[in-house]
């Protein structure tokens, strides 16, 4: 019987050990289905159905590779063995037929079956994995609460997730007031197609939507009711449609504009509830590269990068390069347009894309001197389009550069100086030329003769800036200064360590931005030196042509022009001059009636005078009431177009009509609005008021006039 009892004690905890792993399978695959179908139902506005698939799907799955119905007898028994040291590993004998059994292990079974007793009918190592499934099941259900409150959905448009300001601001609002006869109410927002937003639902009055949605009212009310309508800011009244009884109530809308509405059943008013309509913006582009003035000097590679950033609110639907080349000058110039893609498909219509475009300006038939127009305009998915400003692209007209055309007509001309350059370039690309017929030796002696001269001309312009002399560097000086009769020679030693002339920051005699600008000119020398210096004249030339811009754009600064300008003075009548004769000549009058308008705003500035006397005196009189109603009525034409500013206001105002009586609460929210729309006065000019003298000054000139007689 004892041994009976043991392997019933075995069979058993292997039932409890298969149901308890069975139940960790099923709450894991449970708190994994919840989390995926709150993300399918809170953010992918999909089926709930899609959580229930997963459920089954995934514990199917899991039992198919766990299968923990295979748990055996001997599974049993070697988990008590390693458990349990009072078993000592024996309890396997539970499992051998009683007459198989010797008489040790006849005697080692009945040390078995006594310490099975104190072995658990469920021992806690069973529970870890239904313990930590236990777990897993909190933390879905804390994150379904959370993806339910996050205003976090996903836009095939955008590709990503965003946040729905929508909900996020609906979530935010206090709790609306509506009529006790209202049992419930379901609002649904339909966006154009053109948002690529999907419909959603709520249940307040207050609205915050896209411009050109389709609302869709459902309102059941707690008895039947004869009529139920909307009114759209005081003069639009729209009714409701009956459903199957008296109970059931529906309206659509499309809304393009904001202001306010209220719910009336059977004449009885709601509160206003606010509607905000969000405008649909036109695309934005941001032109990254190039910048707006761009020139390619010679040398450089005749192509552009245009990048650029577009986004829209809702989508992109296209963005194109509109590119305008100009050629030749004068009267003689002619234009071609082109319109250049980007190569990007908009068929994603998404909100934002970075584009890049590599243009190839000799495929345009552009050449030397020929400029380049171009702007991007984008078209969003409402066809609203946007522009950028206008970019140039110029390119070097290197034959122009190098002409001497109206250098020798200049005010200031220095011709050394500007056809030294001139004749370094040309000296470069003539060795460019001789390149493959020269020795190596000789490429590199003509190259680096080169750097030499453009030492020269850079330190013959360095003087203007007050650079030193390198033509005296190593030289030894000092020697009089050694000898013990000039020690103490101060003249001597500041001629010697001072300089006599304007250093390169405290230059006199050049204009700021002239010495700016020669200071450019001696840097792109500076490095067509080093590029001759090291046998490189063909990367020298950009640099060269450069300085050589330079230079001639400061010749050009230094002319001075005037200009020509021509009077013809009309003919003098002669029998006229000299006479004196003024009576034809006649003093300008002008006189102009101004009639004052009419204050607009007096009304809502006597309303103000009524609220300060109600907070004294509560009693409105049917004079007051009616200026009131005015006010009323001009802080709902405010609410129309900024109801989230005025609303409350004219909520307030219309509690005072209606009931005369104020609280202070609502006298101060109304002046508030007032003050909020009355427009700033601006002072006036006066005359100054004259100081009372009790007629002293009168009875002075009086007394004056008599004696002068």
């Amino acid at each position: 019987m004892a041994e009976q009892a043991g392997l019933h004690k075995l069979k058993a905890l292997q039932q409890r050990w298969i149901t308890y792993q069975v139940a960790a399978d099923v709450l894991l695959s449970a708190a994994i289905a919840l989390v995926l179908g709150s993300i399918f139902y809170y953010v992918f506005d999909d089926s709930l159905l899609w959580g229930l698939i997963v459920f089954i799907g995934l514990l199917v799955s899991i039992l198919a590779i766990r299968r923990p119905w295979q748990i055996t007898e001997e599974s049993i028994s070697a988990f008590l063995n390693q458990n349990y040291p009072q078993l000592e590993e024996s309890t396997q004998l539970l499992m051998k037929p009683a007459g198989s059994l010797n008489l040790l292990e006849s005697l080692q079974l009945q040390k078995v079956e006594s310490g099975l007793y104190d072995v658990p009918g469920a021992p806690p190592q069973f529970y870890n994995r239904v313990k930590l499934a236990g777990v897993f099941v909190l933390g879905a259900l804390v994150l379904t609460f959370a993806l339910a409150k996050l205003p976090i959905r996903w836009h095939s448009s955008v590709g990503k997730l965003v946040v729905d300001s929508m909900s996020a601001t609906a979530k935010n609002l206090p709790p609306e007031k509506v009529l006790p006869q209202i049992k419930s109410s379901k609002v649904t927002i339909a966006p154009p197609a053109y948002t690529h937003r999907a419909a959603r639902s709520q249940d307040r009055f207050t609205l915050d939507v896209e411009e050109g949605s389709t609302i869709n009212w459902s309102i059941e009310t707690n008895i039947d009711v004869k009529q139920l309508s909307l009114i759209f800011n005081e003069h639009e009244v729209l009714k409701m449609q009956a459903g199957s009884d008296k109970s059931h109530w529906h309206l659509s809308k499309q809304i393009s504009a904001s202001g306010f509405y209220q719910v009336n059943v059977d004449g009885k008013l709601s509160d206003l509830y606010p509607v905000t309509v969000i405008k649909d913006a036109a695309p934005v582009i941001k032109i990254k590269t190039p910048k707006q003035y761009t020139h390619i000097d010679a040398g450089e590679v005749p192509k552009v990068t245009i990048s650029a950033s577009v986004t829209d609110d809702y989508g992109i639907n296209s963005a194109i390069i509109n590119a305008t080349v100009a050629k030749g000058s004068g009267e003689a110039v002619k234009f071609k347009e082109y319109k250049i893609p980007f190569g990007e498909a908009f068929s994603a219509h998404g909100r934002q894309y970075d584009l890049q475009k590599l243009v190839d300006l000799p495929k345009l038939e552009m050449e030397p001197g020929d400029e380049l127009y171009f702007y991007i305009q984008a078209q969003d998915t409402h066809q609203q389009t946007s522009r950028t400003d206008v970019y140039i692209v110029s390119i070097q007209d290197t034959a122009q550069l190098l002409s001497m055309d109206g250098l020798v007509a200049g005010v200031n001309v220095k011709p050394e100086f500007f056809r030294s350059e001139r004749q370094i370039i040309i000296d470069s690309q003539n060795l460019i030329r001789l390149k493959d017929s020269l020795s190596k030796e000789e490429f590199a002696k003509r190259s680096n003769d080169l750097g030499a001269d453009q030492k020269m001309l850079r330190l013959r312009y360095g003087k203007f800036l007050g650079e030193e002399d390198e033509s005296k560097i190593g030289e030894e000086s000092g020697g009089e200064l050694s000898k013990a009769e000039n020690f103490s020679n101060t003249n001597m030693i500041l001629d010697a360590y001072t300089d006599k002339h304007d250093n390169a920051e405290d230059a006199t005699f050049l204009e700021p931005a002239v010495k700016e600008q020669l200071k450019a000119t001696l840097t792109e020398m500076w490095k067509a030196e080093l590029q001759l210096r090291m046998y490189k004249p063909q990367d020298a030339l950009p640099f060269e042509y450069k300085a050589l811009r330079l230079l001639k754009d400061l010749q050009q600064k230094s002319r001075s022009y005037v200009a020509k300008t021509g009077y013809n003075p009309p003919p003098l009548k002669l029998e006229k001059r000299l006479t004196g004769d003024l009576s034809k000549i006649t003093e300008p009058t002008s006189h102009e009636d101004i009639k004052k308008a009419g204050d607009q705003f007096e009304t809502l500035k006597k309303a103000v005078i009524i609220l300060e006397q109600l907070k004294t005196d509560p009693k409105l009189n049917a004079v007051d009431q009616h200026t009131l109603q005015v006010a009323s009525a001009q802080l709902s034409s405010k609410a129309v177009a900024q109801p989230g500013v005025y609303l409350p206001a004219v909520n307030a105002m219309k509690q005072i009509v209606t009931s005369g009586k104020a609280s202070a609460a609502n006298i101060a929210m109304v002046e508030k609005a007032i003050q909020r729309a009355l427009p700033i006065n601006h002072a006036m000019p006066q005359s100054p008021a004259s100081a009372a003298d009790i007629g002293l000054s009168q009875g002075y000139f009086k007394n004056l006039n008599r004696l002068n007689k």
